[in-house]
């Protein structure tokens, strides 16, 4: 296992490379045959990349967007950027959401811990791993350095799996 002080970017001590069947996705799989704990009465759910620029924060905002005030909505990545993608911003804004207001934060232990729900979007390599919590793992490509036509189809993508995110953590009452 690489260590972090060969890696400043891992906030966990230890890297979890995803490329190479490591503990994040063995955890992934064991977590899926597990029991897991109730979710609280206003789900949380945690949208990570590695910028957190692009992927989560479109998720987030679609999220926000979708569920209103049914979920808690967070978003932070493992080396976040200055600023959000341009593009996803666009791409957003093409759909009626502004997600402007909106910085890359880091990927905080707490954070994970206190979430029900953590969607990892291209980092499994540092995301901690709490038994009982339900995680997904989304390939999705990234936007980075793409324009607003690549971003398109991407935010797409992210529409229709937080729609069925969505109607699996609120179901139609």
């Amino acid at each position: 296992m690489t260590s972090s002080a060969e890696h400043p970017t891992d906030p966990f001590g230890a890297l979890i490379n995803a490329d190479r069947g490591t503990d994040y996705h063995r955890a992934l799989n064991a977590n899926s045959n597990q029991e897991r704990h109730p979710m609280s009465d206003k789900p949380s759910v945690l949208f990570v990349c590695v910028h957190n620029a692009g992927r989560s924060q479109m998720a987030a905002g679609w999220l926000r967007h979708l569920a209103g005030d049914a979920v808690e909505v967070r978003s932070a990545g493992s080396a976040p950027a200055e600023t959000i993608n341009p593009a996803a911003v666009e791409a957003m804004a093409e759909v009626g959401i502004d997600i402007t207001d909106q910085k890359p934060k880091i990927l905080e232990y707490d954070t994970v811990e206190s979430s029900d729900v953590i969607v990892t979007m291209g980092c499994g390599d540092a995301c901690p791993y709490f038994p009982g919590k339900r995680y997904e793992d989304w390939k999705l490509d990234d936007p980075a350095g793409q324009g607003v036509v690549a971003v398109r189809p991407i935010r797409d993508e992210i529409k229709t799996r937080i729609e069925k995110l969505l109607a699996d953590l609120v179901p139609a009452a």
